[in-house]
């Protein structure tokens, strides 16, 4: 199947989401589940937990609630959303591992969640201790500037990196995320060096960046960042897929600036379970998930232009997390 900008770039070996190895995960994917049982017919006899490992409010949230809902209607059964923020993601996936592997409680996954946070920090799990469902919802990021800075295009900017290392200032949503790591690999794989700065979350980047703050963000382009795009307010010098992205036909990607492999600063949203998750769970799951991504109304709630073209089912959300770990093991290990 063809994947996304996005994906295409983690599908170097075969972002930034759910886990797995070769076969999809460690916990099974629908060809190869960890636990085999149950009856699919008879699933879901009851209500199902999807935990957010995020705050109320954000991208994470409004996906998890978006989808939970139309699972919901799909299946018949209740699904009740719980946010459970905190470490980094570690106190929600702590919880999905712990869960029992039946079905009934799944959790939004990240490459952040299930492989930065265990690299960089002894958690007490892996991205092997899940079961990956599909992808929902995926949000490249962009190398943006805001709109009276002196760097109008992406030659601009990176012939300032060159004369003066390490005085461009790059904002990150953080010291240990996919955006600050790939401004790492930028330095060390091809000799340009910025001075990353880590913030908590967009809303602080926007305001340091339109503040003079910094010189530019490495920031996800989730709805608010778009609209500061739309405003004129950011203007959008590099965006992370490895091509470019329909919305936005005129920002070229690192990949075409030659910087290659800098592909998984975006964000892919996974639903996954714990490891062990029954085969026909896990496709009964996987069905409906993309059932739902099909769904206009779906769509436009969750935003068209983070729904992938073509469904990313359990195989390729552990494709992410598995080209995720093969690159920043070396780094974070």
């Amino acid at each position: 199947m063809r994947i996304s900008a996005g994906l295409a770039g983690v599908a170097l070996i075969g972002l930034v989401a759910a886990c797995g190895g070769e076969d999809g995960g460690g916990g099974g994917t629908a060809a190869e589940g960890g636990g085999g049982g149950g009856d699919a017919s008879s699933y879901p006899a009851e209500s199902i937990r999807m935990i957010v490992p995020y705050g109320a409010g954000g991208p994470t949230d409004l996906t998890t609630r978006t989808v939970g809902a139309c699972i919901e209607e799909e299946l018949g059964q209740t699904v009740v959303v719980e946010n459970l923020p905190g470490g980094s993601g570690a106190l929600a996936t702590s919880e999905l591992v712990a869960a029992e592997p039946d079905g009934y409680t799944l959790s939004l996954v990240t490459a952040g969640t299930m492989v930065l946070t265990p690299l960089a920090n002894e958690v007490g799990y892996t991205k092997d201790d899940i079961t990956p469902v599909g992808v929902m919802t995926e949000v490249p990021s962009v190398l943006a500037v805001g709109e009276n800075s002196p760097y109008a295009t992406a030659e601009d900017f990176f012939a300032a990196v060159e004369a003066q290392p390490g005085t461009v200032t790059v904002g990150t949503p953080g010291a240990s995320t996919p955006q600050a790591i790939e401004l790492q690999r930028l330095a060390e794989e091809h000799g340009v060096q910025v001075t990353a700065v880590p913030f908590n979350g967009n809303a602080e980047m926007t305001t340091a960046l339109l503040g003079g703050n910094v010189d530019a963000v490495l920031i996800n382009a989730s709805s608010d960042v778009v609209q500061n795009i739309e405003s004129g307010a950011f203007v959008p010098l590099v965006a992370s897929p490895e091509e470019r992205l329909s919305w936005l036909p005129d920002t070229p990607t690192f990949t075409e600036l030659g910087y290659d492999g800098l592909t998984l600063s975006g964000s892919t949203f996974g639903l996954a379970g714990p490891a062990g998750l029954p085969d026909d769970v896990v496709s009964t799951l996987e069905d409906t998930l993309q059932t739902c991504l099909d769904k206009p109304e779906v769509q436009q709630t969750l935003g068209e232009e983070y729904v992938l073209e073509e469904f990313a089912g359990a195989e390729e959300l552990g494709e992410v997390l598995d080209r995720t770990q093969e690159v920043y093991e070396p780094i974070l290990g």
